[in-house]
Formats: structure tokens, C-alpha cells, sequence
């Protein structure tokens, strides 16, 4: 009898630790895991698609879906205009801190510059809702040089609190796709100086209203990563 208990115990315990070792696989898998925003939904030449909506500010909205390389893009040409393309997302950042999107400038807003409100115009940018209504704005300036932070709150009775980062800057990279990889966490942390709540929006913006110039661009996928790449 003592020889079928210990056997029973010691298949007991192999079970318990099998059971240990398959919850930390799953645990590693599924931070591991990428959060992946792309356009695949929707047809090439179509403007609008689930589960991203459009949005027009002034003028008229120039959007639709392209194909390069096999991959399907968001191609935005704007006009002396100002539109989005916004969609919901839920994400926790405390377990996906890392933002990474590629996008490519094929005309700018030559005179656009954040630093000037009458020409505070981009060809791209790429803004972050938190649940708290506080907003990120990350955008490719003309002129204004990488690094440079600006307020542009919306106050009462709208009351949206708004920080923008250049991260790209200038006409270099014209024509070329470019990688942007953010730690968003320590953004949020630099600029509000409070911990982030997690994500719940997105919105991908082009405006040319205050120059009347042109802008076209490319969007690639928008990946929430737990690990820099």
C-alpha cells in the first residue's frame, strides 16, 4: 500500500509541475504576441473600411487601399484639407509599451511647421487616444526639427488634452519608407507625468488646410509590440 501511495504522489506532483510549466509557456506566448493593426479588410481602391472610420474636418478626403510587395497599405492625398481615418482598439500598454509603424511621404506641406499656428500643417501623423482622453500625437513636420514637443490642448468645454512629438522632420526621406518605434509608456510618462492607462484609439490624420498646399502619403501596419524589434 505505502508503494501505490507513493506512486499516486509522485504522479500527483509531475502533474502539478506539468501543469506549472504549461501556464508559463502560455503566459510567455501570449506577451509575446503582437498586436497587430493592418488594412487587410478592405478591397484595393476602396476609401473606407471596417473597422477604421473616416473623418473630414474641411475639404475632401483623398484615401484608399494600395498593394506593394504583397502587403496591403493606406495611401492619403490631401488637398487644402483636413481629414482621419480613427477605429477602436483596446490595449495595455503596461504589457505592450512599444509602438512601431512604417509610412512613407510622397508630398509635403513645404511650408507646413507645428511651431506656427497658420502653418501648422503635416502630410502625416499618427495620433494615441488613452482612456483617460489624454492624446499623443506623433507626426512628420516639414520644418520643424525631430524632438521638438508642443502643446496643442483643446480647452473647456471640449477639454482634450493633447502632446505632440515630431519624430521625423524634413524632406530627406522623401519617397522612402520609414520605421518609428516609440516607447509610448515612457512617453506618456515624460510628457503627463502620471503612469498611462491604456489605449483605446487610434487615428491616422493628414491636413494642408492652413498652407493650401498638397500632401500624399503611405501607412503601413500600426504594431503593439512587448518587446522592441
Amino acid at each position: 500500500m505505502k508503494g501505490i501511495k507513493s506512486r499516486t504522489n509522485a504522479r500527483r506532483m509531475l502533474c502539478v509541475a506539468l501543469l506549472m510549466v504549461l501556464t508559463l509557456i502560455c503566459s510567455d506566448l501570449s506577451m509575446a504576441a503582437d498586436i497587430e493593426l493592418g488594412f487587410d479588410r478592405g478591397a484595393e481602391g476602396t476609401g473606407i473600411f471596417s473597422p477604421w472610420t473616416l473623418k473630414v474636418k474641411t475639404g475632401k478626403a483623398d484615401v484608399k487601399l494600395e498593394s506593394e510587395d504583397g502587403e496591403r497599405i493606406l495611401f492619403l492625398k490631401c488637398k487644402d484639407s483636413s481629414f482621419s481615418l480613427e477605429r477602436s482598439i483596446a490595449v495595455n500598454i503596461h504589457e505592450y509599451p512599444y509602438l512601431m509603424w512604417d509610412w512613407k511621404v510622397l508630398e509635403f506641406p513645404v511650408h507646413g511647421d507645428v511651431r506656427r499656428r497658420n502653418l501648422n500643417d503635416q502630410a502625416l501623423q499618427l495620433l494615441v487616444l488613452f482612456e483617460n482622453g489624454k492624446v499623443i500625437s506623433y507626426i512628420w513636420d516639414s520644418n520643424a526639427p525631430e524632438g521638438t514637443v508642443r502643446d496643442e490642448s483643446i480647452p473647456w468645454p471640449i477639454n482634450i488634452p493633447i502632446k505632440v512629438i515630431v519624430v521625423k522632420s524634413g524632406f530627406s526621406d522623401k519617397a522612402k519608407w520609414v520605421r518609428l518605434d516609440r516607447d509610448i509608456y515612457q512617453d506618456y510618462v515624460l510628457l503627463y507625468h502620471e503612469k498611462p492607462p491604456p489605449v483605446r484609439g487610434l487615428r491616422i490624420q493628414s491636413n494642408t488646410q492652413y498652407t493650401k498646399d498638397t500632401a500624399a502619403g503611405l501607412v503601413g501596419d500600426i504594431i503593439f509590440s512587448s518587446t522592441r524589434l
